[in-house]
């Protein structure tokens, strides 16, 4: 660490929102270890978000399996009162339409849960200096599985979503303020995307690759 960065980290301000408090009281530890001193952790979500208005961090790490308000979710809050703020996902998921998702997101790295302490402040350089960064877990995953990545944007998971409720693309339409040509559009992508045969097929591909959740879904859905 060259002696600029460590005059950085020395003055970072990050705060830490995972609900396990070894992973926190660990962050913790290994940052002041590193002269960081400015830390501080959140158990949950909503404290995270309750310090936005007024409190500024250089350095958002989040875990996105938060119980009270899902972290992607979260990562749409904190990026609403901070723009620029600069977001470290440290998760224990690694299936490729999560990490997709992610990177819609527009996070600034990608930590695996398993990888070592050391790597987060090797992720937290690469961040402050503007680039993104991914662990070795994650980056092997992407490699791996490129031809993956193409995915459901956010705007085709809602339509997705709401098929999986068994809404018409009239009713649809309705619900989300677009043109019914346009839910067509993402109709016609998501069966593309999911190489699906019939709805039927579709809610299943997407059920497992984990877009939405088999409790949305109304079974009597028509094939």
């Amino acid at each position: 660490m060259n002696d600029i960065y460590k005059y950085l980290l020395e003055d970072l301000k990050i705060a830490i929102t995972d609900d396990h408090d070894l992973v926190l009281e660990g962050f913790k530890s290994f940052l002041e270890k590193k002269n960081i001193r400015h830390v501080e952790t959140f158990t949950t979500a909503q404290q995270l978000i309750n310090t936005l208005p007024a409190r500024d961090f250089d350095i958002y790490i989040i875990d996105i399996g938060m119980p009270d308000i899902d972290g992607f979710t979260l990562i749409d809050v904190v990026r609403e009162h901070k723009p620029d703020a600069k977001i470290i996902v440290n998760t224990i998921h690694q299936e490729v339409w999560i990490i997709r998702r992610m990177l819609d997101k527009n996070v600034n790295a990608i930590l695996s849960k398993s990888t070592d302490f050391s790597k987060i402040t090797e992720a937290i350089e690469t961040v402050i200096s503007g680039k993104q960064y991914f662990c070795p877990e994650v980056r092997k995953k992407l490699n791996r599985h490129r031809q993956l990545l193409e995915h459901p944007s956010e705007r085709e998971i809602e339509v997705l979503r709401a098929m999986a409720r068994g809404l018409t693309s009239k009713e649809i339409a309705a619900q989300l303020f677009i043109s019914e040509n346009t839910v067509e559009t993402h109709r016609k992508k998501l069966f593309m995307k999911l190489n699906a045969r019939n709805i039927a097929d579709l809610i299943v591909k997407a059920i497992a690759r984990g877009y939405i959740n088999a409790s949305e879904f109304d079974r009597n859905v028509e094939t």
